[in-house]
């Protein structure tokens, strides 16, 4: 349930967030370090960079926005599960069965 419902919203809400900057964006903006800002940042080496483009998907082209940021939140949204889920079953030991 939780799963289907947290697709939904990547799907159906995400499409819609905001242009405007995020927090830290705002804030560098406000108080002017903005361009300080360093040019090639550690992120961008990461590997899923290649991927991901702030909040959406570089396969698909810049006309299908919507679509790409839908894409890029469905695919967050699994692999935050699939690590949540990963962690959940290593953390749980099992418990045998007490004999009689």
């Amino acid at each position: 349930m939780g799963l289907t419902l947290s697709l939904g919203i990547a799907v159906f809400l995400s499409p819609f967030a905001s242009k405007d900057p995020d927090g830290l964006d705002r804030v560098s903006q406000d108080l002017k370090f903005e361009e300080k800002a360093v040019e090639e940042s550690p992120s961008k080496q990461l590997p899923f960079s290649q991927i991901f483009d702030e909040y959406s998907l570089k396969a698909i082209p810049k006309e299908n926005e919507k679509l790409s940021t839908a894409l890029a939140g469905v695919t967050g949204t699994l692999v935050v599960f699939g690590l949540a889920w990963g962690i959940g079953k290593l953390a749980v030991r099992k418990t045998e069965p007490k004999s009689k």
